[in-house]
């Protein structure tokens, strides 16, 4: 399927593996992100977007619902999305880079054994208008980066996948099957109270996200210069609740990506993530290099009401639709980390010292 073309800025479908070279882009003073959006439902939170008018918006995941295993009807899922006038709005006059989950990657939890992901990932590159010989097509995956602006203002954003590789997750063996969780859920979440969710920690040494040709093209990315680094992930990186899927299900991946940071140097790290349906802050300072931050920004339409524990979460959790913003003041040498509402109001909002994100 050909995707119809909207009119674009010269920046608006940033290419991450072919563009200019990082000096010769302008630095970045305010990115965007966001995930889960139904492509069928009204989505007024690109009014929120362009008033806060980002230099770059990044997509976590579950930008479509497209659950099938039919290349056609994922196609038509992607569509819907081109044809929000929001979105087109958004996409003509932004520069935009995008990751999946697991509905645009087309089933819902599903990881390296869905069948129709070589299918799922030509419709991804076509859609987000990956150039035929860029190699991110050549790739176990649609993981990607892009660094901008002069030294001393340098933002790498570096985007991660975390379906093509993932070995099965481990369930949590009180609750043997789908559908008898599902009525107990729904049942503990409409009566107020906490869900532990259906999944469990796999501590062994074959459970991985990510897979090995990930994980040294991660390693060689960490080592380059930058000032601030992003790295977007579909699911959260810092959250302690296993029940639903989490960088945690996997805890030597989790363990693993801190000690790469701190094997490599890499300074400036800020995780962004999606998929909960709710935005929440999280904060982790004990046995990583330095105090590392995940904010949540889920979703651009979808919203869940049910109460999720996170030991290390430091504001929120907002269960309203939202979107996530990076504000950086150079010269201040200082982030806000927002979430915004479709108001166009913060929910969140937290300054960070940019120079206190340097290992120890």
């Amino acid at each position: 399927m050909a995707f119809p073309e909207v009119p674009i800025a010269a920046e608006a479908s940033l290419s991450p593996d072919v563009a200019l070279p990082a000096d010769q882009r302008p630095a970045l003073t305010r990115i965007a992100f966001g995930s889960c959006a139904e492509q069928h439902k009204p989505q007024p939170i690109w009014d929120a977007v362009a008033a806060a008018d980002p230099d770059l918006f990044l997509f976590l995941g579950d930008n479509v619902y497209g659950d099938t295993r039919e290349r056609a009807e994922l196609e038509r899922t992607y569509a819907a999305l081109g044809a929000q006038p929001g979105f087109q709005r958004m996409r003509a006059t932004t520069a935009v880079m995008a990751t999946w989950d697991d509905h645009d990657y087309g089933e819902n939890d599903a990881g390296a054994e869905y069948p129709m992901k070589v299918a799922s990932r030509e419709v991804f590159f076509d859609f987000w208008r990956e150039p035929l010989d860029s190699p991110r097509r050549a790739r176990d995956g649609i993981y990607t980066s892009a660094t901008f602006g002069p030294p001393g203002q340098r933002v790498q954003v570096i985007l991660l996948d975390l379906r093509w590789n993932r070995t099965p997750i481990a369930r949590n063996t009180a609750f043997p099957d789908d559908a008898r969780y599902a009525v107990w859920a729904e049942a503990e979440a409409k009566a107020g109270r906490e869900v532990p969710g259906p999944y469990a920690r796999d501590p062994s040494p074959a459970a991985t996200m990510l897979g090995e040709a990930q994980w040294a093209w991660l390693a060689d990315r960490l080592r380059e210069p930058a000032d601030l680094r992003l790295i977007g992930s579909s699911l959260q990186v810092l959250a302690d609740f296993p029940g639903w899927e989490a960088w945690v299900n996997y805890p030597r991946d989790q363990a693993r990506l801190f000690q790469l940071i701190r094997d490599t140097g890499a300074k400036g790290v800020v995780f962004l993530s999606g998929d909960t349906h709710y935005g929440e802050l999280t904060r982790l300072d004990a046995n990583v290099p330095y105090p590392l931050l995940d904010l949540t920004s889920s979703g651009l339409t979808e919203e869940w009401h049910v109460r999720v524990p996170n030991a290390l979460r430091v504001e929120g959790p907002h269960h309203v639709a939202n979107v996530g913003l990076v504000d950086i003041d150079w010269a201040a040498r200082r982030l806000v980390l927002r979430l915004r509402g479709v108001d166009g109001r913060d929910l969140l909002s937290r300054e960070v010292d940019l120079d206190a994100l340097q290992p120890r």
